[in-house]
């Protein structure tokens, strides 16, 4: 049996796919696009990243506030799911719920202790309403939706949950060199003449990134909880037990140590993005020939940020949302009613067919 391959995309690490109009692959989530050969860069980057990671001088530094203290757990507990295997934090006068990952229900497991307390926290600004208004904005316009998923009792379960985030302040060294294009296009009599001039570009400088995310939660998917982003950090507080009352919290079970090698790929997309921005005078194709950027000053925090989950189920399959629990954007997967695609394709089929005959007949004539 042949293995499946995905190609990730190195800004938030969806599935990305090969554009044949523009002949670049794009990532439907972020809506990062890139030539073939710097796709393939960054998988060879993902390889030597290992092997790299021995003679780096990078150190990364914690700027935690260190474990829970005995008076700030009191009142609360863990739940655990039997079916994924999630462990939720919430107060103890939570009586029976539901696994905000998997919809099924979830039982008192004892005493919350032993984690690093989160250093901040994002308040929700919108409530369970908002998110049930925002699902059904998220819904419309999707023109091969099955018209079963639009109706108001198909949401099997909304819960707001705080989801647990590493936050990455980090410095970087760039040395980056482009190829830019010139292109000139001209005309003798009915012919047309296009000429390509190429360019080395090189762009050198320092660039500071503050509170990149990466969820340490291993049960939230990445793209999922990436495609959600930004987040308004400004609007962040020193963390404070009394925000959880009325939701639920996810305990992290990804170490900061797993989401280094995130971070750094992010930066150095981010990066490579930010100064090619600076190319400028060239009106072709501009991509990345070569890449070198170097971490330093590294730190790292760990925050709690808010997001509504939604459960969803169509013919017995279960499909999740989440929104933003801070400014509202909403991401999730969504069925297509396959009848509706065919009677589509097969429409314009026939209309394209018809103008095309027609088109045969005036030549004709």
């Amino acid at each position: 049996m042949s293995d499946i391959i995905e190609y990730k995309c190195p800004s938030c690490g969806g599935a990305m796919v090969f554009d044949s109009k523009s002949q670049h692959m794009k990532c439907p989530y972020c809506d990062t696009e890139m030539t073939v050969e710097e796709f393939q860069r960054t998988q060879k980057v993902e390889d030597t990243q290992t092997a790299k990671k021995t003679d780096s001088e990078e150190n990364w530094y914690s700027m935690s506030t260190g474990q829970w203290q005995n008076d700030e757990i009191n009142g609360m507990r863990v739940y655990s799911c039997q079916s994924c295997g999630s462990e939720i934090v919430a107060d103890e006068t939570t009586g029976a719920t539901t696994c905000p990952f998997c919809n099924n229900k979830i039982t008192m497991k004892g005493q919350f202790s032993g984690d690093l307390k989160p250093d901040y926290i994002i308040p929700f600004k919108l409530d369970k309403k908002a998110a049930k208004e925002n699902y059904y904005k998220h819904l419309q316009g999707k023109k091969y939706l099955p018209k079963v998923f639009k109706k108001e009792n198909h949401v099997d379960e909304i819960k707001g949950v705080y989801i647990p985030f590493w936050l990455f302040d980090i410095d970087a060294d760039a040395r980056i060199t482009y190829e830019a294009e010139k292109v000139h296009v001209s005309r003798s009599g009915d012919t047309e003449y296009t000429t390509r001039e190429i360019y080395q570009v090189y762009r050198e400088g320092t660039i500071s990134f503050d509170h990149v995310p990466a969820d340490g939660s291993r049960k939230m998917d990445d793209t999922l909880m990436e495609s959600i982003e930004p987040y308004n950090f400004q609007e962040a507080v020193p963390f404070q037990q009394a925000y959880l009352a009325g939701y639920l919290a996810d305990r992290y079970d990804v170490n900061v140590d797993e989401r280094i090698d995130r971070a750094r790929e992010r930066i150095r997309v981010c990066t490579e993005q930010a100064f090619r921005k600076t190319v400028r005078g060239y009106n072709g194709r501009t991509s990345v020939k070569d890449s070198n950027v170097q971490i330093h000053n590294a730190s790292y925090w760990y925050a709690m940020y808010p997001v509504w989950i939604l459960n969803t189920t169509w013919k017995g399959e279960k499909f999740i949302f989440a929104m933003n629990g801070q400014t509202g954007k909403m991401v999730g997967d969504l069925p297509i009613d396959r009848s509706k695609f065919w009677k589509s394709v097969g429409i314009r089929t026939l209309l394209i067919w018809g103008v095309l005959y027609g088109l045969k007949c005036l030549f004709l004539m």
